[in-house]
């Protein structure tokens, strides 16, 4: 069963929007195996220019989907939202089937038929370089400098405070976002 939780920011959720809300997240739910229980966390912003932005994040046991969308209309976010979470599952369905059997995990397989997966390509997923890295103890300022020195959208590191492993990272508003890793 798919429960969905909708917050909203800097918008009062009317009972209109919530129904189309629920209306158009609840189609996922007929990808899900009966003994899955799932909370659909669905994130609804208006900013100030008047876009509106919709995101919805799923955990599911072993797996987490997620998606985002901004728009001039909120509810056309929803509608890409609720698109692309089911691209993403008819995508990715036989990859994270295969894993659930090879995996033993229960109740995760993604019950799509394949006259829906057809049109959607195999998705591979080898890896294809491998790198190793020795990390450097720096503080978290220092690493978004190497970050951009570097030219790359992340950079993992050691804080030298903590000695905990870190990961600086450039978000798509422009700004920057830091995992901490706890091993």
């Amino acid at each position: 069963m798919l429960e969905i939780k909708i917050h909203g920011e800097n918008i009062s959720l009317t009972d209109a929007l919530k129904d189309y809300v629920n209306k158009r997240i609840n189609k996922i739910e007929r990808y899900l195996d009966d003994s899955v229980q799932a909370v659909a966390h669905v994130n609804l912003v208006v900013y100030p220019n008047k876009t509106g932005k919709a995101e919805v994040t799923i955990p599911l046991p072993y797996l987490t989907l997620r998606a985002e969308e901004t728009s001039d209309d909120l509810y056309k976010s929803v509608d890409h939202v609720s698109d692309k979470l089911e691209r993403q599952i008819r995508k990715y369905k036989t990859k994270v089937n295969r894993k659930s059997r090879e995996k033993g995990y229960k109740g995760l397989e993604f019950l799509v038929n394949e006259d829906e997966a057809k049109n959607d390509a195999n998705v591979d997923l080898d890896i294809v370089k491998t790198k190793q890295i020795q990390l450097k103890p720096m503080d978290d300022e220092e690493a978004v400098l190497q970050m951009d020195l570097l030219g790359h959208n992340f950079y993992v590191y050691e804080n030298d405070k903590t000695g905990i492993t870190s990961i600086v990272y450039r978000r798509n508003d422009g700004h920057y976002g830091l995992l901490k890793v706890n091993n």
